[in-house]
């Protein structure tokens, strides 16, 4: 075998191979010779079957092993040769008439693509400095929250009176576009509380005053922006029918209405709902804190990013945005932009998540962080309950597939070395209010130059432009 490297530029490496049609006959004859001994063919007594008729029989066949087993034997040697991790599955391109090679009639030669991974030197994590904000628990919000709970779970009874804002009025209805009933529109004994806004704009207002009883015809308009896109901006009616109207009985946040809620007073009802926030707050804290993580370590790296690894990423986000536009999901903000446009901002994202994702892999890497069996066994428990009745099945599926456990091992991996760069990280906190704490964030700006980067041996600066995605996931 011949192996000579053709190219080697930025991350590519192509590596010329050649086999010659005398050593693939060579190795046919020798895997023809071992097995003799063992072939049994009608017509021959066992162990006497002639070389010649088992190359005649099987001959296609092993030469199509031995030519896989030089490929692999070749692209071992090419990535010996490349002293480098391929960033994915090498490319073979067939140089050679495979059927002419099978019959002895031409060397076997081809080239193979391997892309390798960049050598980067990731930076230090006490050179980062980033605010994390933090939102204290107001007394005021758990006030909110309670009233909230109250309100939910408050009951009614039947009045003998025209239905009001607040109530809830028990009724039939079918809907219809153009006279004809259409799917889902339909419902019997239904309940709803008028003014929840449960139901399409313009529905719950043309109850308002109907008494048990009644029959009314409601003429809707679909919004624009309905989610389903076939009923959106039509005109419909709805023939009403009123069964019951019911007022809410008056509720009051005290021990009574803990007991309902399987508490004891109406002080636990508070500290747990005090606790569920607390624990929103730290939630999207640590979200806040990561992303501004992520923001100071794709400033701190520029490094080539191998193309395959951003391709894939591109190709698996330009799937969601088709099909959020399929569902009528797109972002508002996109809506007016051409497929050039958006693709060239996805890209960027793509890029950013590529850099961001080798980044952490380095440094995790480089400080031994790893994912121990038991975490990801609890993972695996986890995802197996979602599907009751069928998890047996569901941790065989992921025990049998190394590429799932790989996905379910990917994000417990992630926040691990974020926790670990966090631990070294200098944090300053920031007290804002709950509104702040979980405002949108401002969108990417990925024009910025990277500050103080580590040198890496091929660098490649990044390209200008906005997007949108929150992190690295």
């Amino acid at each position: 075998m011949q192996l000579t490297e053709a190219q080697n530029e930025g991350l590519l490496r192509v590596y010329s191979v050649l086999i010659p049609a005398s050593d693939l006959q060579a190795a046919l004859d020798a895997k023809i010779k071992d097995i003799q001994p063992r072939v049994r063919i009608n017509g021959f007594r066992p162990g006497k079957v002639p070389p010649s008729h088992i190359r005649k029989v099987y001959g296609a066949g092993m030469m199509q092993e031995i030519i896989n087993e030089q490929v692999q034997k070749s692209t071992e040697g090419a990535l010996k040769e490349a002293k480098a991790r391929p960033a994915a599955e090498p490319r073979l391109d067939l140089k050679s008439d495979l059927a002419a090679v099978q019959d002895g009639k031409a060397d076997l030669a081809f080239d193979l693509r391997i892309e390798v991974m960049p050598d980067f030197d990731p930076a230090d994590p006490a050179r980062i400095e980033i605010t994390k904000p933090v939102a204290p628990v107001e007394d005021a919000q758990v006030d909110e929250a309670v009233d909230n709970i109250v309100k939910a779970n408050r009951t009614y009874e039947t009045k003998d009176a025209a239905a009001a804002d607040g109530d809830q009025v028990v009724i039939d209805f079918i809907g219809k576009i153009d006279g004809e009933a259409f799917q889902g529109g339909s419902a019997e004994q239904a309940p709803l509380v008028l003014g929840s806004n449960q139901f399409i704009p313009g529905f719950e207002e043309q109850l308002i005053g109907a008494k048990a009883g009644e029959e009314r015809t409601l003429n809707i308009t679909f919004p624009e922006d309905y989610a389903a896109s076939d009923y959106a901006g039509k005109a419909a009616t709805f023939e009403v029918k009123v069964h019951e109207v019911k007022a809410p009985k008056e509720s009051k946040a005290d021990d009574e209405f803990a007991k309902q809620m399987g508490f004891e007073t109406i002080a636990e009802v508070r500290d747990a709902v005090k606790g569920r926030i607390e624990a929103e707050h730290a939630d999207q804290s640590r979200a806040k804190a990561k992303r501004a993580l992520f923001d100071a370590l794709d400033k701190l790296h520029d490094f080539e990013l191998p193309a395959g690894m951003v391709d894939g990423e591109f190709a698996q986000i330009w799937r969601q945005v088709e099909a959020d536009r399929a569902e009528g999901r797109l972002d508002p903000d996109e809506a007016g932009k051409t497929d050039e446009q958006l693709r060239a901002e996805y890209r960027r994202i793509a890029e950013r998540r590529v850099r961001l994702g080798l980044v952490l892999a380095a440094i995790g890497e480089k400080n031994k962080v790893t994912v121990s069996d038991q975490e990801l066994g609890v993972a695996l428990q986890e995802q197996a309950r979602r599907y009751p009745g069928r998890e047996r099945q569901v941790i065989e599926m992921y025990q049998k597939n190394p590429a799932l456990l790989t996905q379910l091992r990917a994000p417990i991996y992630e926040e691990k070395v974020v926790d670990f760069i966090l631990e070294l990280t200098k944090v300053k906190t920031e007290t804002v209010d709950r509104e702040t704490l979980f405002a949108d964030d401002p969108p990417l700006d990925l024009a910025a130059e990277p500050e103080a980067a580590p040198t890496p041996k091929k660098a490649k600066k990044a390209k200008d432009g906005k997007a949108k995605d929150e992190a690295a996931e």
